[in-house]
């Protein structure tokens, strides 16, 4: 197998998971008719609609403010896969592919829903206080892998992962 190969099966197998779990979440589990539901003392599964970008910044539901962040979200997309294309380590090329199958994940959630899906909480009780993380999705998840394993690889990878 090519890192090519290999980066669009991570891009297709982060966008598969990503819709699946959302799908199930919303039509299965039922996620929006059960409310807050208690994983782990410091893990929920809490339906959010998030109509902004990443951590819920630029909150805006007009739709002239949609089709902008989408269009910003087409370019980012392909500029992600001229970069994977033209990427020769194995690891740059695989962590380009969680971003892009990210990306498209959370797009088809906007196009579908008009925000995307995030059903995933973390917090911590410290002294009577709760500390929440942002609610996020799979799709966040393999952005923020695929944006660390980047930067593991353009800093102390061999060769470098040189963007277009």
């Amino acid at each position: 197998m090519t890192p090519l190969r290999a980066g669009i099966l991570a891009a297709v197998v982060t966008l598969v998971a990503d819709q699946a779990s959302k799908l199930w979440l919303l039509n299965v589990f039922d996620l929006a008719r059960k409310g807050v539901v208690t994983v782990t003392p410091f893990f929920d599964l809490v339906l959010a609609w998030n109509i902004g970008i990443s951590f819920g910044w630029l909150q805006n539901d007009s739709q002239a403010a949609q089709i902008a962040l989408m269009a910003v979200k087409v370019i980012a997309v392909v500029a992600l896969a001229i970069w994977m294309a033209r990427s020769h380590t194995w690891l740059a090329t695989i962590a380009l592919g969680l971003i892009i199958g990210g990306a498209i994940g959370n797009s088809i959630d906007r196009f579908a829903y008009g925000a995307v899906v995030d059903f995933a909480l973390f917090h911590i009780e410290i002294g009577g206080n709760t500390y929440n993380w942002y609610v996020f999705n799979l799709a966040d998840v393999a952005i923020v892998a695929g944006v660390a394993a980047l930067l593991y690889d353009s800093f102390l990878g061999i060769p470098a992962a040189k963007a277009p």
